[in-house]
């Protein structure tokens, strides 16, 4: 397989490298960002969360790519920002082998849209590189932000897929789903865009 690299106006999702995986952890790893996410992983869980990813690019050809702003001067010039993505929907309860789209970035990169710009530059590689027929976002209820960022890329609430889980937020045990076809992508503008 060819080196994965997708480029925004200030951002690049590319491939894992070996030195990718230490700033990424360093920054991403903390309560903060990982309140929603199961909590801060210990050195296992890290490794483990590392077989995953390179896993989905082996065996799918994408999986949640590195964020890396561009070395052109901006806030975090060059730094690794987090990830953004691809996999396929393995949560246990959940709609399996369904094109999921993922995010998470360090606390000091929130706020400034690159979340937004990373997620719209993922759905359009689903659509126009991967051909999925639609792609879901997971989330908490609790988490607004993350759920809001799925409101403004155009997706819809799916209750009738919501399933329980205890992984993520243990005191609502619910995971809560939203998804985007392919039609109401290109529907929106956003498939012109390319």
């Amino acid at each position: 397989m060819a080196d994965f690299r997708l480029e925004t106006d200030r951002l690049v999702l590319r491939d894992w490298r070996d030195e990718d995986w230490e700033p990424f952890f360093r920054h991403t790893n903390t309560p903060e960002v990982m309140r929603w996410l199961g909590g801060v992983l210990d050195e296992a869980g890290q490794l483990a969360a590392r077989g995953r990813l390179e896993r989905y690019r082996a065996e799918h050809g994408h999986t949640f790519w590195v964020v890396q702003r561009k070395d052109d001067g901006g806030h975090l010039a060059g730094e690794v920002l987090g990830f953004c993505g691809l996999k396929r929907a393995n949560q246990e309860g959940g709609p399996a082998g369904d094109f999921e789209i993922g995010w998470r970035l360090r606390e000091d990169a929130w706020g400034k849209g690159y979340a937004r710009e990373a997620a719209e530059a993922s759905l359009r590689a689903a659509f126009t590189q991967f051909d999925a027929p639609h792609v879901i976002a997971l989330t908490v209820q609790r988490n607004c932000n993350s759920w809001g960022l799925m409101e403004r890329l155009g997706m819809t609430r799916r209750p009738d897929l919501d399933f329980a889980s205890k992984d993520f937020d243990p005191e609502a045990g619910m995971i809560i789903v939203y998804s985007l076809d392919r039609q109401d992508w290109l529907a929106s503008g956003a498939g012109a865009k390319r």
